[in-house]
């Protein structure tokens, strides 16, 4: 059986990016060897999801048997309306290199984010790696991280990690 993890996190990250991704990679590269984790699934936002899949796609570098899957709460052009050139292109490098994409609604309205962070759940077998501050219980990350709580799945919050 595939084992699987999702990601969810907030758009802001207040530490070093480069140093952040490399963690994330050792903790990746070591979901991958030693409990044989394939499949990945982010939710194509800017900020943590953006970085988790860069993260990702340099890890199935090494290994191929890593999938990145895209989890989007409705296509781009919604998503991305108030995002800057740079973070749009980088979601189309994300995205050409994506295992799988899938759209959770048609359009970005009230509970798109919720329906995309309950399909990251419900998809994720295993883990949900996260970025969260509890201080933001309210957020879409701290909702993502309660549901994959009462399911069960493993949290490994990344913000907690040295």
């Amino acid at each position: 059986m595939k084992k699987s993890v999702c990601f969810t996190g907030h758009r802001t990250i207040a530490e070093d990016k480069e140093k952040l991704s490399a963690r994330l990679y050792t903790l990746l590269e070591r979901l991958v060897t030693e409990q044989k984790v394939t499949d990945f699934y982010t939710g194509g936002a800017v900020g943590w999801d953006a970085l988790v899949a860069l993260t990702v796609l340099k890890l199935r570098e090494s290994y191929p048997e890593v999938k990145l899957h895209l989890v989007l709460p409705c296509p781009f052009e919604e998503q991305s309306a108030k995002w800057n050139e740079e973070q749009k292109a980088e979601h189309k490098h994300i995205a050409s290199l994506a295992d799988s994409k899938e759209f959770t609604s048609e359009h970005l309205g009230k509970n798109a984010m919720k329906i995309r962070n309950a399909r990251l759940v419900e998809l994720a077998s295993d883990y949900c790696i996260c970025y969260w501050n509890p201080k933001h219980y309210r957020s879409g990350t701290g909702q993502t991280v309660r549901m994959a709580q009462k399911k069960g799945t493993e949290i490994i919050n990344m913000l907690d990690m040295p």
